[in-house]
């Protein structure tokens, strides 16, 4: 039984599916008006994650991740940097594909951008007007939250908690303090023409448009995003779906933690924000995956250098053990066909399945690498391969890449003079043949 935590009921739930076998997935995507921070990974990871298990349970996942490519922002860099809004995101967004790609995440199957769904936001807007939970003023549309009778169900507090200037922005505009744009008029940067005059869509109406566009349907089974998004933006989400479709939009809610850094809150009032790229570069894509994955999704996690020293002192434990196991079978040069061991692959599939516990599955991540090097150690290759392929499915659900190493013809004759020379006693020269055996990772 797959079991995850609804941050809209705070319990954790069975997960039972709209279709059968089948799993509707969205994720808030980036606003693309800079370089991808370190904490945009932490999502883009733990959803990664989440697809990858639900495809090895042979369920069809169809993932959707949203890119925001007009906002207040861009087009404020676009000022600042000289250039038109389109080449400020098609840059930045570049730069985000490519983190992405480097902590080895798939591309989501729909990346839906908000300029080219400009039309059903407008309809959308229009939709809500009519049915009176939206009203226009002087070219701006704003949505009345007192007539969503549930706001604030998502996150557990009451209307009249709010205050402004701490949650809720002010505007003289408004009917209330409490009431969100939908719309916002312009004569700065990218507009489009529409019922109530040039402008462009407030960034809450974005995420409920293009999951009914792409999806079809006016409820999903997960919809997932950072901690941070929980308000007011996904409740605002849902107020809007309440309205028009009388849908919580998703079944399921699902948040990740905060990444901090040094046990602080990464903030650019504080000046501590880390880019992805430039911490990609400094540990690698594999590692930064491998920290994140360890702490459970929904704690903050702690960035440092200690922990990301760490991670890959630990990965490269593990890979050393797969290399170690992949060329001992190659050179057997026999056809060892693939055999996982049901036990561990059952522990480990148990503890992702209870609300994708990755911190967990890595400690029987771990215990396989240490069987499988004792079982290097006895020459033991009925246990080296079924240990070999189940550690294999275990680090491929976690999006943790492995490279074969093939071992060549020149290689094979390299093991075989170490192993005679060992035998006649010739250490010194036996030890040179390791070291280079070792450069290529092969022992």
């Amino acid at each position: 039984m797959i079991k995850f935590y609804n941050s809209m009921t705070n319990k954790v739930e069975e997960f039972i599916p709209i279709k059968k076998g089948e799993v509707s997935l969205y994720v808030c995507g980036p606003t693309v008006y800079g370089y991808a921070h370190f904490g945009n990974m932490r999502p883009v990871i733990v959803f990664d994650t989440l697809r990858r298990f639900f495809t090895y349970l042979d369920y069809k996942v169809t993932y959707v991740s949203n890119i925001t490519d007009v906002d207040d922002k861009l087009i404020n860099s676009a000022i600042k940097e000289g250039k038109s809004e389109n080449e400020i995101a098609s840059f930045y967004l570049d730069n985000f594909l490519d983190c992405v790609t480097k902590v080895n995440s798939m591309l989501p199957n729909y990346m839906p951008r908000v300029t080219e769904n400009m039309d059903s936001m407008i309809n959308f807007i229009s939709e809500l007007v009519d049915k009176g939970y939206a009203y226009v003023v002087d070219g701006d549309v704003f949505f009345r939250v007192n007539k969503a009778k549930e706001y604030g169900k998502l996150g557990n507090f009451k209307i009249e908690d709010l205050k402004v200037g701490a949650r809720v922005e002010e505007n003289i505009k408004k009917e209330s303090p409490l009431d969100f744009a939908l719309w916002k008029k312009t004569d700065i940067g990218v507009k489009w023409n529409s019922p109530w005059g040039e402008g462009r869509p407030g960034w809450h109406t974005e995420c409920v448009v293009m999951i009914n566009s792409i999806f079809k349907q006016h409820l999903i089974d997960i919809h997932g995003g950072g901690f941070d998004l929980k308000f007011p933006h996904h409740e605002n989400e849902i107020a809007q779906s309440k309205a028009c479709y009388n849908t919580y939009l998703a079944n399921y809610w699902m948040h990740n933690g905060f990444v901090n850094f040094n046990n602080e809150k990464m903030s650019k009032s504080i000046g501590n924000v880390k880019f992805a790229k430039d911490v990609i570069n400094q540990y690698g894509g594999q590692a930064v995956r491998f920290a994140m994955l360890s702490t459970h999704y929904r704690s903050p996690f702690n960035f440092n250098d200690e922990i990301m020293n760490s991670a890959k002192k630990e990965l490269n434990k593990i890979m050393m053990a797969l290399n170690q196991a992949s060329v001992k079978m190659q050179l057997e040069e026999k056809d060892f066909s693939k055999n996982i061991d049901d036990l561990y692959i059952s522990r480990f599939i148990d503890e992702l399945s209870n609300d994708l516990n990755t911190a967990n599955a890595l400690t029987i991540i771990f215990e396989v690498t240490k069987e499988l090097n004792l079982s290097l150690r006895k020459n033991d290759m009925t246990l080296v391969v079924k240990q070999y392929y189940t550690l294999l499915d275990m680090i491929n659900i976690l999006g943790i890449s492995y490279k074969k190493i093939n071992v060549s013809i020149e290689d094979k004759e390299l093991f075989n003079n170490w192993e005679k020379l060992k035998q006649e006693g010739k250490y010194e020269e036996a030890d040179k043949i390791r070291k280079i055996l070792s450069s290529k990772g092969m022992m």
